[in-house]
């Protein structure tokens, strides 16, 4: 059962690799990127509609809304671009991902700067 799900795992990697590339392709209505954005900012997102620490829902928010929404982008975008991105992924496989180190870096100040307020907040008063 454990290999069923790495295996579907995977392949929900995959798929979030695929539209990402699907995004970038100039044929992709507007309206359908926007959605796509939407999709791949809430499944790369650390803030959920249901906090994980709410046992059960919050992650099962995870395993229903980000298959469902891969689902609906995968049907929206054109067949011809997604067989252009198929491929594109597969060449792609194996190969080292970029790093983007300045969003990285402001991630890192953000939470930074939300913890020192915090503690400033609850050690000054």
């Amino acid at each position: 059962m454990f290999k069923k799900v790495k295996i579907w795992a995977t392949n929900l990697k995959r798929q979030l690799i695929l539209l990402y590339v699907s995004y970038k392709d100039p044929r992709v209505k507007w309206y359908v990127k926007i959605f796509v954005a939407c999709v791949l900012a809430y499944a790369f997102s650390p803030i959920d509609l249901i906090p994980d620490f709410i046992p059960i829902l919050g992650i099962l928010d995870d395993i229903i809304l980000v298959p469902f929404g891969i689902y609906l982008s995968l049907k929206m975008i054109p067949s011809d671009v997604i067989k252009d991105a198929t491929l594109r992924v597969d060449t792609l496989k194996g190969k080292t991902k970029p790093k983007n180190w300045i969003a990285g870096g402001l991630i890192i100040f953000g939470w930074l700067f939300v913890g020192i307020w915090l503690v400033s907040l609850f050690l000054i008063n």
